[in-house]
């Protein structure tokens, strides 16, 4: 990013912040803060942390004269959270944390990324409140201002959690551990769980295979190590009566089939893709991490320049971060654009062609915030 782009894009957030009624967190006394800076040149990002606030005066008046690019608070709680070492902070517990975000996800144009994990934090919600019957009042949503979302539950039976009992949930939350015996053991209990979610993906997977060639079915099984074509092709004959066995007399022995082990053991593969996707992919480190620091609802995200905003859960299915969290207007900004984008915002699509063109600024801020573009 060059001089010129840098200083647009300080100029722009300062706009911002001088306007904008900035939020605090609950409890903002105990909570800890990092600040990325404007820094032209910078070989790397550098935060300014170990930082606290007495009020939300204190805090709106430092954001005011400083102009982060990036804005965090801690999702602990301290008894000094300006202390200058962790150590020293007196942790007082956490906020349950889960990060969404479309790069870990899927990889695509922008607002494809953005649609798909709108649809792993509606399962993640889900699973949150029918499955764990966490109170919804508790739980707040926010779009990161990136690409994808945070839902911090706030409810305080939570919040001495380690990382080993937090590790528990994100494991569920994710499919992660599962032990194809259990699943398949008896009768499934009602209701959404994942024992119903691992034999409707299995039974699945079955008549995927039956439904295909029987040569490409063939040569998927024979392609996993440990797999015969003798092995094979018996495991496909009985395929209709294990679909059957499954749905109405599980067992834990279905498990022992050899080659049905083989399957359901593979990391990676036809089987894993379709469980994972019944799967919400949180992102693990952040929710078994009991000191993260985490983007500011009302602060502006340095990589977008869209706003950090927070939802009520059921606004999220009608939300469009490409028009509901852009903060910049309409007036024209001539840019330099590094490669050819087609852009969606602010309800219209741009066919921009590398080199200098004219765009709104909101597009303008954009594109140099994610590095697209400089300021011509």
């Amino acid at each position: 990013m060059n001089p010129a782009t840098t200083e647009f894009l300080r100029q722009r957030f300062t706009e911002y912040y001088r306007k904008a009624v900035l939020v605090a967190p609950s409890s903002l006394e105990q909570r800890e803060w990092g600040f990325v800076l404007f820094n032209p040149g910078a070989a790397d990002m550098r935060m300014r942390r170990h930082i606290g606030f007495a009020s939300r005066d204190e805090m709106t008046s430092y954001i005011q004269n400083l102009i982060p690019q990036h804005t965090y608070y801690s999702t602990a709680y301290y008894e000094k959270p300006d202390a200058g070492t962790m150590a020293d902070k007196g942790w007082c517990g956490a906020d349950l944390i889960f990060d969404l975000d479309a790069d870990h996800i899927v990889r695509g144009p922008y607002d494809q990324m953005l649609a798909r994990v709108k649809e792993e934090t509606l399962k993640l919600l889900d699973m949150l409140i029918i499955e764990f019957g966490m109170d919804k009042k508790k739980i707040e949503l926010v779009f990161s201002g990136g690409r994808g979302y945070h839902v911090h539950v706030k409810d305080i039976a939570f919040r001495s959690w380690g990382s080993a009992e937090r590790r528990e949930l994100i494991d569920y939350i994710c499919g992660i551990g599962i032990d194809p015996a259990a699943m398949l053991s008896g009768k499934a209990m009602a209701g959404p769980g994942w024992q119903n979610r691992y034999r409707e993906t299995l039974t699945e997977y079955l008549r995927w295979l039956l439904a295909i060639p029987p040569e490409e079915a063939m040569a998927h099984l024979t392609a996993m190590g440990g797999i015969g074509k003798d092995s094979a092709t018996t495991f496909l004959k009985n395929c209709g009566e294990l679909i059957t066995t499954i749905e109405k007399r599980p067992s834990a022995m279905i498990a022992k089939n050899r080659v049905l082990g083989i399957i359901v053991g593979q990391q990676e593969g036809e089987f894993k893709k379709r469980l994972l996707n019944r799967a919400a992919l949180a992102d693990e480190p952040v929710t078994t991490d009991t000191k993260r620091l985490i983007r500011m609802p009302t602060s502006l995200h340095g990589g977008s320049g869209m706003q950090v905003q927070s939802l009520e859960l059921r606004d999220l299915a009608d939300f469009d971060p490409l028009v509901d969290a852009v903060v910049f207007g309409t007036r024209d900004v001539k840019v330099n654009l590094n490669f050819n984008l087609k852009m969606p915002m602010l309800g219209s699509t741009y066919e921009l062609q590398k080199g200098i063109t004219t765009v709104p600024e909101a597009v303008a801020v954009f594109l140099c915030a994610r590095g697209a573009a400089e300021i011509a």
